[in-house]
C-alpha cells in the first residue's frame, strides 16, 4: 500500500541520491549538499529562499521535487503543553505528530524534557483492540518524505512559539517512533527516514536518542539489531502473558512471548542497551498484581525498562485507565524488586493526544460534512 506522489518529496532524497540526480542534470557535486543545507539547516519554505542556486536550477527542483510534502492542518496545544500536530498529504491523507514537554522543577517550559512522537503509517493494520490508530484499519504507508516532513514541521512550529531564536532539532531529548502505524511494517522506508534524520547533511540528530517503537514483529526486530545504526527499541508489550497480550494484541498470535522476548534478548545484546517495555494499563484486562509480577520477572530476565502508562480513553471503546492507587500498587511490585520502572501521567487528554484520536476524529468529521453537502445538492 504505496502513494506515488506527482513529485518526488525532497525530505525523501539522501545526499547520495539527491547528488546523482544533479548529477544527470550535469549539476557539480557541492550543489546537493548545498540543496540539503538549505532544507535542514536553514530550513527554507520556498525554493526562491535558496538564494545562492542559479535561477534554473531552482527551476528545474520545482518541476521536479516536492519541498514540503506535509501540510499542518491543526495545532492543538494542550493545558499540560503537549502539542498535537495534524498534517494532511499529498493524497488528504492524515497522520499525526506529538510533541510531548515534561516540565522540570525549577525550569520554564521552553527547558522542560522534550519528545517529538512520528506516525509512519496512515492507520494501522496490527488491529489492538484499545487503540484508535487502528479502528478503520491500514490505509497505507508513508514514504520516507512524509517520515521526515513531520520533523520540518515541529521545527516550524517550534519557530513560531518562540519566535525569538530558532528551535533546532538538536533542542529535543528523543525522538519516540511511536505514532500511528507499526515501525516495523514499513521497514524500508523507516530505516531510509531515519538515516536522514541522523546524518550530518540531514537532521543530524543522534541515534541513540531515536527509539523505534514496535507491537512485536519478530523478524523484523532481528533484521533492525543488524543495523548498524545504534536506534533505541521499545516493545509494546501491553500482557505479560500470552492469554492477555492474545486478547487485545492479535499480533501475539503468530509472535506469541515465546518468540518475541528471545528476540528482543538478540537486539538488546547486539547493540548493548536497555531495551524499553511500554505497558498500557488497562482496567481489567492487565492491571492485576499477578501481571505485575509476571511483568517484573521478564523485565528482569531482559535488564529492561519499563514504561506503564495509565490507558488514555478513546471514544467509543470500552476500556478504562485503573484507578491511581492501583497503578501505584502495580508499580510498586516492579520497583521493589529493582526494575527500572516509569509510570507516566497523562499527557494531552484535552487535546485528544492518545495514538489517532485527532486524525480520526477530523476524518469522521470531514466525512459528516460531505454527507451533508451531498445530502444538500
Amino acid at each position: 500500500m504505496k502513494f506515488e506522489p506527482a513529485k518526488r518529496p525532497l525530505t525523501g532524497e539522501t545526499l547520495e541520491s539527491l547528488a546523482s540526480s544533479l548529477a544527470e542534470r550535469g549539476e557539480k557535486p557541492f550543489r546537493a549538499r548545498q540543496i540539503l543545507d538549505w532544507v535542514y539547516k536553514k530550513r527554507a519554505r520556498s525554493w526562491d529562499d535558496m538564494t545562492n542556486l542559479p535561477k534554473g536550477l531552482r527551476s528545474w527542483l520545482d518541476a521536479t521535487f516536492a519541498l514540503m510534502p506535509a501540510s499542518l492542518v491543526l495545532n492543538r496545544h494542550s493545558a499540560d503543553v503537549t502539542d498535537k500536530l495534524l498534517l494532511e498529504l499529498e493524497d488528504g491523507s492524515l497522520i499525526e505528530t506529538v510533541i510531548i514537554r515534561a516540565p522540570q522543577d525549577g525550569v520554564g517550559v521552553d527547558h522542560s524534557r522534550k519528545t517529538i512522537c512520528i506516525s509512519t503509517q496512515v492507520g494501522c493494520a496490527m488491529g489492538c483492540v484499545f487503540c484508535a490508530s487502528g479502528l478503520e484499519g491500514l490505509k497505507r504507508d508513508l514514504g520516507a518524505g512524509e517520515i521526515v516532513a513531520q520533523l520540518l514541521q515541529v521545527c516550524y512550529a517550534e519557530d513560531a512559539r518562540t519566535p525569538r531564536a530558532r528551535a533546532e532539532l538538536a533542542s529535543f531529548d528523543n525522538i519516540v517512533v511511536m505514532g500511528m502505524g507499526e515501525p516495523l511494517a514499513n521497514y524500508d522506508a523507516l530505516i531510509r527516514a531515519l538515516t536522514i534524520v541522523n546524518a550530518d547533511w540531514g537532521l543530524g540528530f543522534g541515534a541513540r536518542r531515536i527509539t523505534v517503537s514496535t507491537s512485536g514483529l519478530v523478524p523484523k526486530i532481528i533484521r533492525l539489531a543488524d543495523e548498524p545504526l545504534g536506534f533505541r527499541l521499545a516493545i509494546s508489550l501491553h500482557g505479560a502473558t500470552d492469554e492477555v497480550r492474545a486478547r487485545i494484541m492479535p499480533i501475539n498470535k503468530a509472535y506469541p512471548l515465546a518468540k518475541l522476548l528471545p528476540a528482543v534478548r538478540t537486539f538488546s545484546e547486539r547493540h548493548g542497551r536497555m531495551v524499553t517495555l511500554e505497558f498500557i494499563l488497562i482496567e481489567g484486562v492487565n492491571d492485576s498484581m499477578d501481571q505485575a509480577r509476571r511483568l517484573r520477572d521478564i523485565s528482569l530476565d531482559l535488564h529492561a525498562h519499563v514504561n506503564l502508562i495509565p490507558y488514555n480513553t478513546v471514544e467509543g471503546l470500552p476500556w478504562k485507565r485503573p484507578e491511581v492507587v492501583r497503578q501505584l500498587a502495580f508499580a510498586d511490585i516492579l520497583e521493589r524488586s529493582g526494575v527500572s520502572v516509569t509510570l507516566r501521567r497523562e499527557k494531552g487528554h484535552d487535546i485528544a493526544a492518545a495514538c489517532g484520536q485527532l486524525r480520526l476524529k477530523t476524518e469522521r468529521e470531514r466525512g459528516d460534512s460531505r454527507v451533508a453537502a451531498e445530502v444538500s445538492t
